[in-house]
């Protein structure tokens, strides 16, 4: 790919979007540590942070947001979020074609893998679609809570809230400007639904919100479309229902609330771990039970092409439908009437693989280096951050200055991609040569 006029350097995809995501997460460093943006003094490790946070659209925060930095570091911080959350090779691919230059096919190659498409001719269609529609959704959702802050706030100080928390809900960040995240407004049903469906929205995936659009009738949308909706309806609602009975009679969560805010509380607390890092109730005070619910969402993530992180919908769909075939001796996968191709089940299988391996070392060298911090919260951070959710038992402001960089790294592995860092570390080759089949007894 060529980056001057003399010279031309091959890098692949990943590494392009690897050090794309990096300069982005420095240029925010830079800007959030300048001296005028924040009402106080911080440090180096915590302008790396946040910026890592806001660029991956994480929200892990070393510290406060609201009351650290003034309006114009809030605003770097929205515009990371936004850049983060839309990807900066979307950017890159929007303004090419609006400048109807041609792309040849090593850009191509380059926007195909930041879109996640299998197509090259779909790029461009995609691009489009990326900023179309996260502009026309936080559109609405900043006129829809805009009219439900203004009656607390007034007008000035409630549109920029909708404007900030808009952003941060639709790309799956997490950040809000109060110091208690939306805990104080966990019996507004406007608060509540607005940004839980903002949220949804961002985390089903562009390309099912584009063929959702172009069909409207569900026998005419895409296998995948009709898993990913079908996965969502289902994971939202058992996980809704089982927060709410265990935390029912909890007495720091739900116990004390009337049924119906329970319902709105548990509503918002269920849907948040796959993708976002809201909380309106308190994360630390949540039964065992609760949290090791919150574990297994956040780790299964969101759709494909999406805001949200995890090792996705799809994988997970896959991974359940192939141990369903291997245990039913059945020769292919099948997902609503299609044969899945070996190829996907063994990259959702290493996906998933890379994914346990890079939470297993997190957690191990975080619990090596914060020995006095309890294992399910350091176990709570690290997915949370792998899987860029951004929820947090409230230890992340306590850790040392090398915990917060290891999180700093696992939010960046995340947002990159686990496989996408393994194709960036182990470029794959083909070869010729073949070797005998052997047998490996397994299990």
């Amino acid at each position: 790919m060529k980056v001057f006029n003399r010279f031309t350097i091959d890098l692949s995809p990943p590494i392009v979007l690897a050090v794309g995501f990096l300069s982005l997460i420095i240029i925010g460093t830079l800007l959030l540590k300048l001296p005028f943006v924040s009402h106080h003094s911080i440090s180096w490790m915590d302008a790396w942070f946040t910026a890592s946070s806001a660029v991956t659209i994480t929200g892990l925060s070393a510290i406060d947001i609201g009351s650290s930095f003034n309006l114009a570091g809030q605003l770097i911080v929205a515009l990371l979020i936004q850049l983060g959350g839309l990807g900066f090779m979307t950017f890159a691919v929007v303004a090419a074609l609006s400048l109807r230059s041609k792309m040849g096919l090593g850009q191509q190659l380059l926007a195909q893998e930041a879109l996640g498409q299998t197509s090259l001719a779909r790029v461009g269609q995609v691009a489009r679609a990326v900023v179309i529609y996260s502009l026309f959704f936080e559109l609405i959702g900043f006129v829809l809570l805009t009219l439900a802050w203004q009656g607390q706030f007034g007008w000035g100080q409630s549109a920029y809230l909708a404007f900030f928390h808009c952003i941060s809900a639709f790309n799956n960040a997490g950040f809000a400007l109060f110091p208690d995240s939306l805990m104080s407004f966990a019996h507004h049903t406007a608060i509540n639904f607005i940004i839980s469906g903002l949220f949804i929205i961002g985390g089903i995936g562009f390309v099912v919100l584009m063929d959702v659009r172009q069909h409207r009738k569900w026998n005419l949308l895409s296998p995948n479309t009709r898993i990913v909706l079908i996965a969502t309806l289902i994971i939202n609602v058992v996980a809704f229902l089982l927060v709410w009975l265990l935390e029912a009679r909890n007495p720091a969560t739900l116990a004390q609330l009337s049924t119906s805010d329970q319902m709105l509380t548990a509503w918002f607390q269920a849907t948040v771990p796959r993708s976002s890092g809201f909380n309106t109730l308190p994360i630390h005070e949540l039964n065992d039970a609760t949290t090791v619910l919150m574990l297994l969402l956040m780790f299964i993530g969101g759709g494909s092409l999406s805001t949200a992180g995890g090792i996705k919908l799809g994988t997970f769909v896959v991974l359940l439908f192939s141990t369903y075939t291997f245990l039913r001796r059945q020769e292919e996968v099948r997902i609503l009437k299609r044969s899945i191709s070996q190829q996907t089940v063994m990259k959702a299988l290493a996906l998933t693989v890379i994914t346990m391996m890079i939470i297993f070392m997190g957690i191990f060298l975080l619990a090596a280096l914060e020995h006095k911090k309890s294992f399910i919260d350091i176990a709570f951070e690290v997915v949370s951050a792998v899987c860029t959710v951004g929820l947090s038992r409230g230890i992340t402001p306590e850790l040392g200055d090398v915990s917060k960089f290891l999180l700093t790294c696992m939010m960046y592995t995340g947002r990159l991609g686990p496989l996408t860092l393994a194709y960036f570390i182990a470029v794959p080759t083909k070869s010729q040569l073949r070797y005998p089949v052997t047998n490996i007894p397994v299990g």
